[in-house]
């Protein structure tokens, strides 16, 4: 027979268009505490008593047919979706996650370019989500699945129907077959959930992992390799007080959504507070900020140049060094860190100053065969002259009469209205993202690369009533660590962000969206169609 507490509990979730998953309804907490248990104090946990974790490299299951020459076998990879239990501190208990593999992160993909790979991805998770499944939002109405899955790979030039289309989700016992050509630049990329409406509990929960692609040339550049090069998979994350999974339910009765979510505990690679030994020679990291909302603004204790090589998509021209390393969610930063000067010494791995991980350096001294190229590649700059189109296109949210948040748009259009990105194949535009709002979105375009041209300030309150652009201030290039090819921008408040976009690989319909993945789950995302040349006829 259901208890008094869980009726009720039950009652107030289904009036708010809230599912959960039996799994979560045996606590012994307070109702208001079942919703949405405090976070517990992480900084009371010892800091660095577990050794970083490295992700496993993913293993192939065999060979396929290639799809252009059924006489070349191609490598396959079967790569499932579970529910397992994970040590994220020595002093927690096993946390319940999802992952590929079991793992979270799951397990490195590691491509030279142009070996080209099919991966099928299961999904073996249970039947009900961890976390409160908000029905109000649009993807995840009464009646959809709670538990559903499609997987893209960010920053890979793919066709559509390999792309992860969200709305391409799979259920429980599926799967999906995706071909990967890996035939573009070597780049830091990674994979993750991205099923609509739930996006951001699916990450959360775990489901993301790397996915390297590498070229000859990088050989010649001499970078650190094999154990010396190391993925960080950088999120933010709250845990209740039994070691578990936190994930905030926002107000109820008027909408259970979360605007964003910014969690106390910040995890490497699946792990609080972790140390890594190293020795005293150079490491190549490839850091991945997969958090849902956070910027990433890293920085060494004791202070210590940091080399950044790559952005998203690929290398830059040369080295530049770094006092300090931002990212956006979604963004990746290729970084040489050289230990040789801090033998014996130990230096830790801070956001704003809060303690991330530690680098415990050997006091022996090390041969190091690496270098830091002055040289890395050409990066060859788009010509805004070589742009057939410019669009600009508005960063929306929208309040309550109390000022709460209750959705974010981009061009004030929802997800499902007909398309209006329709670009060419092979051809060059222009997009500016107008921020209307008072928070920086990091924007992801699917299937291609941009280059981001400049940021200007405006005034947003004459935008507002009369639609006028005006600018306030003089342009700013971007950054050097954003120099190079991105998938990923950063548009702040009060801004005007342009990118130049080439769309150089695959015809078809992909999306572009904000990667505050709750942002995401609440409609600022649109379909955009690459289209042929030669196209005719009306998509809605």
């Amino acid at each position: 027979m259901i208890g008094r507490r869980e009726f009720l509990r039950g009652s107030i979730l289904a009036g708010a268009g809230l599912v959960l998953g039996p799994s979560l309804s045996h606590s012994d907490l307070e109702l208001e505490e079942q919703l949405s248990p405090p976070p517990f104090d992480t900084d009371s946990l010892e800091r660095f008593v577990d050794s970083l974790l490295i992700p496993t490299t993913a293993k192939q299951a065999g060979t396929r047919p290639a799809p252009d020459d059924p006489s070349r076998a191609i490598p396959h990879f079967r790569i499932e979706m579970r529910e397992f239990l994970q040590k994220v501190h020595r002093d927690f208990p096993a946390t319940r996650m999802w992952g590929y593999e079991s793992a979270s992160p799951g397990p490195t993909f590691d491509f030279e370019h142009g070996q080209d790979a099919y991966v099928e991805w299961v999904n073996l998770l249970p039947i009900h989500h961890m976390f409160a499944v908000d029905q109000n939002l649009h993807g995840a109405e009464n009646g959809v699945p709670q538990v559903r899955t499609v997987v893209h790979v960010h920053g890979a030039r793919v066709a559509p129907e390999s792309d992860g289309f969200p709305e391409s989700w799979f259920t429980q016992g599926k799967s999906a077959l995706y071909y990967y050509p890996n035939r573009q630049d070597a780049a830091t990329l990674w994979y993750h959930d991205h099923a609509l409406g739930i996006t951001r509990l699916n990450i959360f929960a775990g489901l993301f992992g790397a996915f390297l692609i590498r070229e000859p040339f990088e050989d010649e550049l001499n970078l650190p390799s094999g154990r010396y090069e190391i993925p960080l998979m950088i999120c933010d994350r709250s845990f209740d007080r039994r070691g578990q999974l936190n994930y905030p339910i926002g107000p109820l009765f008027h909408h259970p959504w979360v605007p964003e979510f910014s969690g106390n505990a910040i995890l490497v690679n699946g792990r609080l507070f972790p140390y890594l030994a190293v020795e005293a020679r150079r490491y190549r990291f490839r850091i991945t900020n997969v958090s849902n909302g956070r910027i990433l603004r890293l920085t060494l204790s004791p202070e210590h140049p940091v080399h950044q090589i790559a952005t998203d998509q690929g290398l830059l021209d040369a080295p530049i060094e770094m006092g300090s390393i931002q990212i956006a969610p979604a963004e990746r930063a290729d970084v040489m860190l050289d230990f040789s000067a801090l033998r014996g010494r130990q230096v830790v791995l801070q956001n704003d100053n809060h303690e991330v991980m530690q680098f415990r350096v050997s006091s022996v001294r090390t041969e190091d065969s690496s270098s830091l190229p002055q040289k890395l590649r050409s990066v060859q700059k788009l010509s805004s002259s070589r742009a057939t189109r410019i669009r600009m296109l508005t960063l929306d949210e929208y309040r309550d009469p109390i000022g709460r948040i209750t959705r974010s748009l981009l061009n004030a259009t929802r997800w499902s209205a007909p398309v209006t990105e329709t670009p060419t194949l092979g051809s060059v535009e222009i997009w500016g993202f107008i921020n209307l709002t008072k928070d920086a979105h990091p924007i992801h375009l699917h299937g291609v690369r941009f280059q981001i041209l400049d940021r200007r300030a405006f005034d947003a309150e004459a935008y507002q009533k009369n639609r006028t652009l005006k600018y306030a201030g003089p342009l700013t290039e971007p950054s050097a660590s954003e120099a190079g090819w991105k998938d990923t921008v950063r548009a702040d408040p009060g801004m005007v962000t342009r990118i130049i976009v080439r769309f150089e690989a695959f015809a078809g319909l992909y999306s572009w969206h904000c990667h505050i993945l709750e942002h995401e789950d609440n409609e600022m995302m649109r379909p955009l169609e690459i289209r042929r040349p030669n196209y005719s006829g009306n998509r809605s």
